[in-house]
């Protein structure tokens, strides 16, 4: 029997070339693409690190803000960030550390500054008004407590990491 031999065309050729250099084309493209969207999942997150705020000695029953800077990197651009918190110890001896951001419209709130409201924080942008447990007044802009920050004391420093939902609910403590 005589064997039968398949020839290829030059246009069946030319359609597969183009087809294999378009391919390699594309996934040349698509991958630095496809790292990009996906580096951000791949990289170690820090958002767990603790920094130190305040020597606890200093803390008292009237809640003070304490300011501290990071270094953060977004990308090739490293720069210091300030945050800060305000800090206090309530009437268990306990230490409360609360956001400045009103849950509003992300306002910085300042503890008794609107003397028509003593003993509250207050945002000065929509009127924002929160009890010294962080939450919310009745009533007023804000729909929700202020945050809390995570912290740990080490060795008489109080250290903060990232903020939480505030677990202070309806009926909590003023």
């Amino acid at each position: 029997m005589a064997e039968k031999r398949q020839q290829v065309s030059r246009r069946q050729f030319l359609n597969y070339t183009l087809t294999g250099v378009g391919g390699f084309m594309a996934a040349g493209m698509l991958a630095p693409m496809v790292r990009f969207a996906i580096d951000p999942v791949l990289q170690a997150s820090s958002s767990e690190e603790m920094h130190a705020v305040v020597d606890v000695s200093e803390l008292t029953n009237e809640p003070q803000r304490f300011d501290w800077t990071i270094e953060q990197v977004d990308a090739w651009y490293t720069s210091n960030v300030t945050h800060s918190a305000w800090v206090y110890k309530d009437e268990n001896d306990e230490i409360i550390a609360l956001s400045p951001t009103c849950k509003h419209l992300g306002c910085a709130v300042n503890w008794n500054s609107n003397p028509d409201f003593p003993e509250e924080f207050y945002c000065p942008c929509h009127g924002g008004r929160y009890y010294k447990s962080g939450l919310n007044v009745p009533d007023t802009p804000p729909n929700a407590a202020l945050d809390t920050f995570q912290m740990e004391v080490k060795e008489g420093t109080l250290y903060l990491g990232d903020t939480v939902p505030n677990p202070v609910q309806e009926g909590g403590a003023n």
